[in-house]
Formats: C-alpha cells, sequence, structure tokens
C-alpha cells in the first residue's frame, strides 16, 4: 500500500509519518519543498526504512507535483496549510495552499482511473467564535468564519471543494487546536497570542495522538479492505464520505486562559504575572468544545493524551524553562511579551494605529477596549464562575462542561437521527433559504436558493455539514451582521458575541488590508 502525504514536515504530519513507518507493507510519499527544513527530522524518525519513503518535491501550487504525488497511492492524507500567523503575514499563500491547492490535489485524484481514499483535514476554525452561550460544537453546526481570519476563510473553502468532489471515497476531518513541541517558539514572535480570549472554549488535542488517529484509520481500512468487509460495522457505511472533528476529549476541554495559564506555570508563573486584561481578544477567536468528538474516537482509539500529560512532557523536552523561574516576572513580562505589541498582528498596535476595522472586529469598538482595564480584580474569568451573580457570572463552568445539559445550536432537525430530504428542507428554511430540489438523495447535487435569492447547487451532505452559500465563498469578506438578521442558524452563534443593531460589512481590499463599511 502506498499512502501519498502532504504537509509531512507539519507539527501533526511529522507524527502521522512517525505512527505511519511503523506499520508493515506501506510505502510512503511525500509531498516536501526541497529545501525543507524538517526533511531531516522525517529521515531521523524513518531511519533504516527510507527505502519506504520517496519524496516528491514541489507543494500544492504545483499541478504536476499533486499528479505525480496521487499517482499509484492507495490512500492521500492532506494535511497541507498555511495556518496563522503565516496566513496573517500572507493571505495569498493561504489562498494558494488552502483553497487552490486543495483543487488541484482533489482534480488530480479525480483524473485518475483507479481513486486513492483521500483524507482531508480541516478546522476548528470554520466554527467561528465561540462563548459560553454557545461553546459546544458538532458537525453541522453553521460555519460562521471570524472576520479577517483568511486561514478559517480558506479553509473552508477548499473542505467545501473536497466534499462536493466526484472522489469515490473521501473524508473530512475537522482538527482542533494541537499540542506540540514547537509551540514556544511558534508564539514568541507574532502578536498572535493576543487572538486567544481568555474565556474562549478550547478542545486541545497533541501532535502525537492525531499521528496516532491518521495511521489507525489506515491500519483499519486496509484490515477491512483486506477482508472485504462491507457490512453496516465497516469503515465504507461508517467512516467514508462523512465528516468528523478531532478532538482530546472532555479532560482536554480547557479556556483561553487555562491554557496559557498551564504554559507559565512552567516557569513558575500565571497569566496574571504576565498579561493584562486588555492584552488579548474579547471576540472573533476560533475555538469550541466538540459535542460530537467521541465519535472518531470510537472509532479509532486515540485519544490518550491529556492536557496535563503534554506540559509535563514538554518541561521535560525544554528544560531550559526552569531557568525562567530564576527571572523576575515584570522583566519577562516585558521582553517576552510586551515586545510583541508591535507586532501588526497585536491589538495593541491595532489601536496604536487606528485600525478601526480590526478593533471594531475584535472588541465591538475602541471604546468597548478601553473599558477592559488592567485590573484582574474587575476582569471576570469563565472559569471562576459558578452560577451565582449576573452577565457572565450566571453561568457555572461546572455545569457547562457537562455534555448532558451543553447548550447547542438549534439546527432545526434531530442529528442523531439519519438524514432525510425533509431534514435537509429544514436546514434550508433556518438559513431563511429554500431546498428547490424536490427529490434527491443526501449524496445528490441539489438545488438551493439562500436568503439573497442566489441559487446554488450543492450535496445534501455538504450543506447537512454546515455549509451555505454566502459572500465569503466568492470574496474575501464577511456580512454576518446582515446575514444573521433573516438567517436563524447564524444569527444563533453571531449573536452570541455581537449586538442585534451592528451593521458592518467586513472585507479585504485587493493589497489585503482590513476595511469595513457601515451597512445603511
Amino acid at each position: 500500500m502506498i499512502i501519498a502525504l502532504t504537509g509531512a514536515t507539519g507539527n501533526m504530519g511529522v507524527q502521522a509519518v512517525k505512527q505511519l513507518i511503523r506499520l508493515p507493507d506501506i510505502s510512503l510519499k511525500l509531498l516536501v519543498f526541497r529545501k525543507e527544513k524538517r526533511i531531516g527530522e522525517i529521515k531521523r524518525i524513518c531511519k533504516g526504512q527510507m527505502h519506504r519513503v520517496q519524496f516528491v518535491y514541489g507543494n500544492l501550487a504545483d499541478a504536476d507535483a499533486c499528479k505525480a504525488l496521487v499517482e499509484n497511492a492507495d490512500y492521500v492524507v492532506n494535511m497541507a496549510a498555511v495556518i496563522p500567523p503565516h496566513s496573517d503575514q500572507h493571505p495569498s499563500k493561504a489562498i494558494e495552499c488552502n483553497e487552490m491547492g486543495v483543487d488541484r490535489l482533489v482534480s488530480a485524484i479525480e483524473s485518475l482511473p483507479v481513486q486513492p481514499r483521500l483524507i482531508h483535514i480541516s478546522t476548528v476554525a470554520l466554527y467561528g467564535n465561540r462563548n459560553e452561550k454557545h461553546l459546544w460544537a458538532r458537525v453541522g453546526d453553521p460555519l460562521v468564519i471570524s472576520p479577517f481570519d483568511i486561514y478559517s476563510l480558506t479553509k473552508m473553502r477548499g473542505e467545501f471543494r473536497v466534499l462536493e468532489s466526484d472522489v469515490k471515497y473521501k473524508t473530512v476531518l475537522r482538527q482542533t487546536a494541537i499540542l506540540h513541541s514547537n509551540m514556544l517558539s511558534d508564539n514568541m514572535h507574532d502578536g498572535l497570542m493576543f487572538h486567544t480570549c481568555f474565556n474562549a472554549p478550547l478542545e486541545w488535542v497533541t501532535a502525537e495522538d492525531s499521528g496516532v488517529l491518521i495511521a489507525n484509520i489506515i491500519k483499519r481500512d486496509m484490515s477491512e479492505r483486506a477482508a472485504n468487509n462491507v457490512g453496516d460495522d465497516s469503515l465504507d457505511k461508517r467512516f467514508w464520505n462523512r465528516c468528523f472533528n478531532i478532538g482530546g476529549g472532555l479532560v482536554n476541554c480547557v479556556t483561553g486562559y487555562d491554557v496559557l495559564n498551564d504554559g507559565f506555570e512552567l516557569i513558575g508563573g500565571s497569566v496574571k504575572d504576565f498579561f493584562d486584561p486588555d492584552f488579548n481578544a474579547t471576540r472573533n477567536f476560533h475555538g469550541v468544545w466538540f459535542y460530537d468528538s467521541a465519535a472518531l474516537n470510537d472509532l479509532f482509539c486515540y485519544q490518550k493524551q491529556s492536557t496535563a500529560d503534554f506540559w509535563k512532557q514538554f518541561a521535560q523536552q525544554h528544560g531550559i524553562l526552569k531557568a525562567g523561574k530564576a527571572v523576575p516576572k515584570r522583566w519577562l513580562k516585558r521582553l517576552a511579551i510586551m515586545r510583541l505589541f508591535k507586532s501588526p498582528n497585536s491589538p495593541r498596535y491595532w489601536y496604536k494605529h487606528n485600525d478601526v476595522a480590526k478593533m471594531y472586529a475584535y472588541f465591538g469598538g475602541t471604546d468597548k477596549y478601553l473599558a477592559i482595564g488592567k485590573s484582574w480584580n474587575k476582569f471576570v474569568l469563565l472559569k471562576d464562575c459558578d452560577g451565582t451573580g449576573e452577565g457572565l457570572r450566571s453561568y457555572s463552568y461546572t455545569q457547562l462542561k457537562q455534555r448532558a445539559s451543553a447548550p447547542l445550536v438549534n439546527l432545526g432537525y434531530d442529528p442523531q437521527a439519519q438524514l432525510t430530504h425533509k431534514d435537509l428542507a429544514a436546514i434550508a428554511e433556518m438559513h431563511g433559504g429554500k431546498l428547490l430540489s424536490q427529490s434527491g438523495g443526501v449524496y445528490d447535487k441539489l438545488q438551493w436558493q439562500n436568503s439573497d435569492g442566489q441559487q446554488f447547487t450543492a450535496k445534501g451532505y455538504t450543506v447537512a455539514c454546515g455549509h451555505w452559500l454566502n459572500p465569503s465563498y466568492t470574496n474575501y469578506c464577511w456580512d454576518w451582521d446582515r446575514l444573521a438578521k433573516t438567517d436563524r442558524l447564524y444569527a444563533q452563534v453571531w449573536y452570541d458575541s455581537h449586538d442585534r443593531d451592528e451593521n458592518r460589512y467586513y472585507y479585504f481590499d485587493e493589497k489585503f488590508n482590513a476595511k469595513y463599511e457601515t451597512i445603511k
């Protein structure tokens, strides 16, 4: 069996290679840049097995490289992506890889007389900003991309291309936030860490567990195909041509504050030692807890590591962190954290340079940003809420973490039951649109009409996965203030962190500068 991988030198990809090379009777084809720094790490992982590894030089921008990669492959695992902060710094590269590159890869597979099976890694970022009102998500929730998040927008379009493709066997896996060994170095040269809302729900999974997942999928599917298992319990029925959420399980469901705090504890401090409350955004993030992450784990049993396990291992791998305990915290705050205020990706930079569009998007306006203040005594943390009080304090963090009483988005139908034509019509109605096709199966391409009166074609299952035609699919814009006024699915998520009288149209200009217009 030949397994073709993109993104093999990424944090998840390296772990996937590490697990896959242990499987007998398989060889790997890896799409890599010729001068990729982490090729050496791949060679170390595959030491003694390099005769089973073939490098295809290029990237998803190269159609010929894509064709060479998928030729004769039995499986293709697409993990390649331009992610934040690189996507924020180089939007055109995110478009090239996450959107156009996926199209080239899928087209290469579609052109083959014998197609490999495709596993496409998507992202939790498609669910957009979540808070205590709807901090649990499931496949089928509306995809409300956060304004100016070019990564999420391009990943959404790429995922749509996969779901709508003519690849016979494909599956989309929406990956949650990944804990990996390079977290420290990856987050100390850009203001991205300030995008993490302190009260945002985040479900983590380790890169190692994600690699185990990929290997377990391949291993089980190879076994079933060899045994010719086509029963109702087979992966052909339960896994392929579906969409799943990759999560780490309830033990890894925390808040943005928690994960930052876990890291700072390694140097004997806390978030409150190094951050002021106004350092970080209060909305416009992308994090959520997965209500249905157990579905994938039930099939492939990959959830092994907790966040506590990870940080313990991280401390062992980075012994230099102990030295941080000897440095005064006020020095580290100024030299390591506040220096990032100069980053164009930092809220403090937006405020200083009067970037009104981003101040609206991430805070609701400059006035709300200034109102946050610097006192932790006045800032309410969700993790401390016990349900006694008003506003955020009226929520009980302990109760919110219980799936049985989880506040879920009303999808208009029962997602636990078998999807029907009536359910698809209900989704369209919730969007303020219509299902125009009077018949057709879930995997058939059907005709729809959105709330703007635009007609479009999409498979029933694609729509059931949360996709719905709006201006974000064709332009680099975010029109949620207007759309939420007539779309009940979007409204449930959008109005959790936005006022109903907000009337802004967010977009990128031709140079990818953040802009907005007031809707009249």
